[in-house]
């Protein structure tokens, strides 16, 4: 998250080798630089990585020049997906070009924009006595998405089957939540799955300090869920791991998420976190002209592939017609769930955890009946329109914006935190649920 950094002051070694490992989800793309992870000596000593130009930049920078560098040209713009990235470096080995070697979800990268080889036997800054900080560089460039299970080693170079592996079944690059390696003194394994991101796990204690407003969500590098997207086509703006939409123009704004289905049953929940306008928040296919790609300047109901809760007046929307759900305005404040029902093509919003219409998706009882163009146009994602709204949503990581859930309620299949009990039946919108239950 953007402002959010962890730090640890090192007693540097003299390594010629060392790995990093880290699992990234995300959140901004776009120009600008965005710093994963940073060891500063001074102005002209520093190890670097991060995006620039949604590329992937690892640099070593020694008494004002590079030492090393690879920059790939290859881009990093998908916001749904957990990235492994694995650099492993080497400055003893006799050929240049494997002393430093980076992977991405276990495959090298081989092509670059920009190469810089170490020279033999260069003692890397990586672990030289500085300021080690994971999310920004100096306070500065933050990083803005999601880490999971970030791996130091100090003094040894190893591949990115020691922290991950090919599922069988699969074919999928997946996590090894406990690797088996030597970290060495400065190394360190911080698997960020508790309220304290920086606690450290590898045997040495090398507990890094939180800076900011770290979140613990259940989005994970082994359970992917859903997120808004900034690769459709909008003009609002995306925050907290693009999970909240905020919007001060008297003007429609809409856009989309990350995953879409056909069949199952999901739910998730937002809240109304400021109301000066309207907000429609629903599903929507991929209709040319009619679809998703095509809200950008106008709300989700207004088209014929789409079907939206109108927060204005309670009503639900679809190719710009409306039909009463509950009779009135939603207010600021109110958390609205939407349970969306594609085994029998319905969708049914509650307030507060009380179902509008009488209505009762487990029982598959007075929901809003899906048009045939809408079902027509599978898969549906959750979309959204906002006139000078600020709109959170919680697809399952327990946050409302940065705010916890007060609930613990999770579906059937353990997944997800939300404020208001999930209908039975109806699953979190994520990967393994995806697997298991359609989509």
């Amino acid at each position: 998250m953007a402002t959010t950094r962890l730090t640890r002051s090192i007693t540097g070694s003299n390594a010629t080798k060392a790995t990093l490992s880290f699992w990234i989800k995300r959140s901004e793309i776009g120009g600008g630089a965005y710093v994963v992870f940073t060891n500063r000596i001074d102005a002209s000593n520093d190890t670097l990585v991060r995006f620039t130009g949604d590329k992937l930049d690892f640099k070593d920078y020694q008494s004002g020049s590079n030492a090393a560098r690879l920059e790939t040209t290859q881009f990093f713009r998908d916001t749904g997906a957990w990235y492994h990235l694995v650099i492993s470096i080497d400055t003893t080995l006799a050929t240049a070009d494997d002393r430093q070697k980076m992977y991405v979800n276990g495959t090298q990268i081989t092509s670059f924009a920009s190469r810089t080889n170490y020279a033999q036997n260069t003692v890397l800054n990586i672990n030289k006595t500085g300021t080690m900080e994971i999310g920004a560089n100096n306070s500065a460039d933050y990083f803005n998405g999601l880490m999971s299970y970030f791996a130091c080693v100090d003094g040894t170079a190893y591949t990115p089957t020691s922290f991950g592996e090919v599922n069988a079944a699969s074919g999928i690059w997946k996590i090894n939540t406990a690797p088996s390696v030597t970290y060495g003194t400065n190394g360190f394994f911080l698997k960020m799955d508790t309220s304290s991101p920086g606690s450290d796990t590898s045997g040495n204690d090398n507990t890094f300090t939180a800076a900011g407003t770290p979140t613990l969500t259940q989005d994970n590098a082994s359970s992917n869920f859903c997120t808004l997207t900034p690769l459709i086509r909008m003009s609002a703006s995306l925050t907290n791991g693009n999970t909240s939409i905020n919007d001060t123009d008297s003007a429609w704004h809409g856009g989309g998420s990350t995953m879409g289905v056909s069949s199952g049953k999901w739910y998730w929940e937002y809240e109304l976190t400021r109301i000066g306008n309207y907000s429609q928040d629903g599903v929507m296919g991929g209709l040319a002209g009619n679809g998703y790609n095509d809200i950008y300047a106008t709300y989700v109901g207004s088209k014929t592939a789409g079907v939206a809760l109108n927060t204005g007046e309670g009503s639900i929307y679809s190719a710009d017609s409306s039909t009463a759900w509950f009779g009135s305005a939603n207010s600021q404040g109110q958390i609205i769930g939407v349970a969306l029902d594609l085994d029998n093509n319905k969708i049914y919003y509650s307030q507060n955890g009380v179902f509008g219409n009488s209505s009762n998706p487990a029982s598959n009882t007075n929901g809003y009946a899906l048009s045939a163009t809408v079902i027509a146009n599978k898969p549906l994602l959750p979309c959204f329109s906002i006139y000078n709204c600020n709109i959170s949503y919680n697809f399952g990581n327990g946050f409302f914006k940065t705010t916890a859930v007060t609930s613990s309620n999770a579906d059937a299949a353990g997944h997800g935190l939300f404020e208001y009990a999930v209908p039975t039946g109806f699953f979190t919108l994520n990967t393994k649920n995806l697997n298991t239950y359609g989509g």
